[in-house]
């Protein structure tokens, strides 16, 4: 194993063995963070702009303070840093589907966890966001019906790309629809692709929210030495 290569842990899950590492890109010579399961790479901290613009984005939507927001997908924290760094932010759950992604966290592996974990505001959920969704168990065990002002999403890789089959239902009508029942009225849903913005799949957000966008976020790339994009969806219920 090369010198400037650490595996910080490594988990078998029902899904599968998930790794996080931390290595020095020789391009940039910067300390990066990764997350693998298995031969896939998930994510990694070379590349979090569009990550916290979903906080940004969805969360500039809203007027008043006193927010009560959701996260689905915990990963490398910088959605969830991203929301709490706007003082709006009341509360913060974010449900996280493995384990070892919360005690990586828990146990400041990853730069700035503390940010996270030592916040009041902040509760960490072990759950399937889908499943909760889809079950109606919700996001608060102790309120199972609570109804939020915020929820954003950072899990599948994009709409028609899942990471598992079982998340598939959310990106249909019955999903999106279930999704927006859990909000307050003039609520926001936001969602982060790795794909340009999809035409059908906007065109189903405006099916079953008030109002919808697709935001193009491009950042520089240092592997490329060009620049790349990701997208933003954010939709917005009736006031």
């Amino acid at each position: 194993m090369p010198a400037h290569f650490t595996e910080l842990d490594w988990v078998p899950t029902r899904i599968g063995e998930i790794s996080l590492r931390r290595r020095l890109e020789p391009t940039t010579r910067l300390e990066v963070y990764e997350v693998k399961l298995g031969d896939e790479y998930l994510m990694s901290s070379l590349f979090t702009v569009a990550e916290e613009e979903l906080s940004r984005l969805t969360l500039a939507v809203l007027p008043g303070g006193a927010l009560d927001v959701v996260v689905g997908g915990l990963g490398l924290g910088y959605t969830a840093r991203a929301a709490l760094a706007d003082d709006r932010v009341g509360s913060l759950i974010v449900v996280e589907a493995l384990a070892p992604v919360i005690d990586w966290h828990r146990r400041e592996l990853l730069p700035h966890a503390a940010e996270i974990t030592a916040d009041p505001r902040t509760t960490l959920l072990e759950g399937d966001f889908f499943a909760l969704l889809r079950d109606g168990t919700g996001f608060d065990p102790a309120g199972p019906g609570r109804r939020y002002d915020a929820i954003l999403v950072d899990i599948d890789h994009s709409p028609v790309n899942v990471l598992n089959p079982a998340h598939a239902d959310l990106y249909t009508p019955t999903g999106l629809r279930r999704l927006a029942d859990r909000l307050r009225p003039g609520g926001a849903f936001g969602l982060w692709s790795d794909d340009a913005p999809d035409e059908a799949f906007l065109a189903l957000l405006s099916d079953c929210f008030a109002t919808a966008t697709a935001e193009v976020v491009t950042f520089a790339n240092p592997l490329t030495r060009g620049t790349s994009a990701n997208t933003v969806y954010v939709a917005t219920t009736d006031g």
